[in-house]
Order: structure tokens, then sequence, then C-alpha cells
């Protein structure tokens, strides 16, 4: 919905077309603003597991889920994934927002590591990277596929090899 015209947007959400444009002057402040949303909800939801459970070792187990449910939701991607396969044609003001995104993720996934002792402090960034690299692009093939089995079996053989913990 965000690419299409403001006015097919307004009527989505059962607004005034004029209102979007009041409120966002430009469509990189609204790109902008769904963006933030979007890791602000993301950062929400896994403060919540972890409350929730307390277990850092069982929500790194969770984490793929953030993003297996955009798949079982009509084969869709993370918004914020999808922003960022167009990076170099976004305003920075976007640009900044996904890069956010990810920076939200690799920290989170590194406090989970370095909490359950996984891997040592020095270590928990670099392997929180690639998790995060992995479990994306694992939703990017699947997605290709409009297969849910396989973002499944990519998840299964990145616990097997040891990326995330069994």
């Amino acid at each position: 919905m965000f690419f299409q015209d403001g006015r097919d947007l307004a009527d989505e959400v059962g607004i005034k077309a004029a209102s979007i444009y009041h409120h966002f002057p430009s469509k990189a402040d609204l790109g902008a603003a769904v963006a933030r949303r979007y890791w602000e909800d993301t950062a929400d939801y896994l403060e919540a597991m972890l409350a929730e459970t307390s277990d850092p070792v069982r929500c790194l187990r969770r984490y793929p889920d953030t993003f297996r449910k955009a798949l079982a939701n009509d084969n869709r991607m993370c918004l914020c994934s999808f922003m960022a396969a167009e990076y170099d044609d976004l305003p920075d003001a976007v640009k900044k927002e996904v890069q956010t995104f990810v920076d939200v993720n690799v920290a989170w996934l590194s406090r989970m590591l370095s909490a359950a002792a996984v891997v040592s402090a020095e270590e928990s960034e670099p392997r929180a990277r690639a998790i995060f690299a992995a479990i994306a692009g694992a939703q990017l093939m699947a997605r290709s596929r409009s297969d849910l089995a396989l973002f499944d079996a990519l998840i299964e053989s990145y616990r097997v090899a040891g990326l995330l913990p069994a």
C-alpha cells in the first residue's frame, strides 16, 4: 500500500486523501513515518517476548517467528526488508529508519546471545548480524517460492549448523 497513490491509500484506510497530504508533506515523510512505526512496533514485540519468557535461549528460538508471520500472511515480507531491497531509491529519511530497523534487531539479538552465553561478548554482535541476515534471507528465498515450509527448513538448518541455538 505504501507505494500506491495517496488517494488509493486514503481510500483503503477510510480517510480523505487531503488528510494524508496535510499530515505528511511528502511521500518521503510518509515513508519514514511508516518505517519508524514498523521498527518501533518490532522493538516493542521483541521486548514483550523477553518479558513473557525471560529466557534468552527461548527468545532466540522464537525470533525467526517474527519473519515467519509475514510469510504466513499472504506470502508477505518484512516491510523494512522490502524497503531495503530498494535502498538506493529511497529518500534519506526512509533509509535512516530502515537502518534503524536492522540496528534494533541486531542489538536485541546481540543482547540475547550474550545473556544466553551462546557466544562471548565480543562475538555477539557479529553473530547477531549473521542471524539477522540469514533469517531475512530465508524469508526472501521462501517468499520467492511461496513456500513457508522452505523457510522452516532453512531455520532448522541454521539450528543444526549452530548459527541459532537448537
